[in-house]
């Protein structure tokens, strides 16, 4: 018998239609009720060594299950305490497989999802083995659920899988990409499909993020915004600069990051320097809308306060396209240049 991969496998939590495994045929001939768990050889708890400490002072409170759990760091045993009374111990356990063993700090997770002290570690179990399910490294792991410890107490099968099945079947992000898109914004896992990315996509579609613009693993963060209170203003604002329609969408869609940035911390600062520092025109936008993804003060003003100083004026992609080390050539190239033409 050949197995699909050496690690914990949940064949109940990986319906067919999602399952990256579908091409395994020993794997949707299981039982959909069963359960498979394959450890790895060296996740294997060797025999203990006799102690050389003649008496070995070792808590009362600690059983041999969670004496296991702290010798074994990279992969704690599973727990097997059907019968026993004492919770203390069991959530003991489970803090330390979320510490060791995802990464995750314990105190942050609890004081932000309460519920996750009364949770059985199964449960934590189900979500790791659905994200691993799509791909998702457990390297990863620790900081997606850091940053939303709600997902540690979620149900698999109404809260993430769904998400997972919109993103395959509706905005058509192909299975190996489905992890870059979830490292690149954890927050899809906690957006409702029904509130949140449905309204979203539609919105992006008819704006015209379809064909060669549809959206990819690299957009899909876009999809966490609300059209009313984000995506819409942000269009409406550029707008008001005396920008059509047309003119805007053809910006958004050649630079979705437009999408991302806030109207009063990025918009506003750089349009007035662009308009009264750079005495330029609102039309550079439309040929360079990447100025709004450039820092102001690390990059926009000093470039600009060099080319004021010697004299000069570049269009804004020339300006801050190039490398520093590029920039500095060009601005020396144009100095030689200006002296040469006054020799002659």
């Amino acid at each position: 018998m050949s197995f699909c991969t050496s690690w914990e496998l949940w064949i109940k939590a990986c319906p067919p239609s999602l399952c990256p495994l579908t091409h395994c045929p020993q794997h949707h001939d299981t039982a959909p009720t069963s359960k498979l768990f394959l450890l790895p050889q060296g996740s294997l708890i060797p025999s203990p060594k006799p102690s050389k400490n003649p008496n070995p002072k070792t808590p009362k409170s600690l059983s041999n299950s969670l004496r296991r759990t702290l010798n074994s760091p990279n992969y704690p045993p599973l727990s097997h305490h059907p019968n026993t009374s004492d919770s203390g111990l069991l959530f003991r356990e489970k803090v330390l497989y979320l510490e060791t063993h995802l990464n995750v700090n314990s105190q942050k997770a609890l004081q932000l999802n309460p519920d996750f002290r009364s949770s059985p570690i199964s449960s934590l179990k189900s979500v790791e083995n659905c994200l691993s399910s799509m791909g998702i490294e457990r390297s990863a792991f620790g900081r997606i659920l850091d940053m939303y410890p709600q997902l540690l107490t979620v149900d698999p099968h109404t809260h993430l899988y769904p998400i997972f099945d919109f993103l395959l079947n509706e905005v058509l992000i192909p299975f190996p990409d489905i992890r870059k898109s979830i490292i690149r914004c954890p927050r899809l896992l906690v957006c409702d499909v029904d509130d949140q990315l449905r309204p979203a996509l539609k919105f992006l579609t008819e704006l015209g993020f379809v064909g060669r613009s549809s959206i990819t693993c690299h957009t899909t963060l876009l999809l966490v915004s609300s059209v009313e209170g984000t995506l819409l203003p942000k269009i409406q604002y550029l707008q008001s600069l005396g920008l059509s329609y047309e003119e805007v969408v053809n910006m958004v869609i050649r630079s979705p990051g437009l999408l991302t940035f806030s109207i009063n911390n990025n918009y506003k600062p750089k349009v007035e320097f662009l308009l009264k520092e750079m005495k330029k025109d609102i039309a550079e936008l439309k040929r360079f809308p990447q100025y709004f993804s450039f820092s102001l003060e690390g990059k926009i003003k000093p470039r600009h306060r060099l080319l004021v100083e010697h004299g000069f004026s570049l269009p804004l992609r020339e300006m801050l396209k190039v490398s520093d080390g590029e920039f500095n050539v060009r601005l020396i190239e144009m100095r030689l240049g200006s002296v040469e033409g006054s020799w002659l």
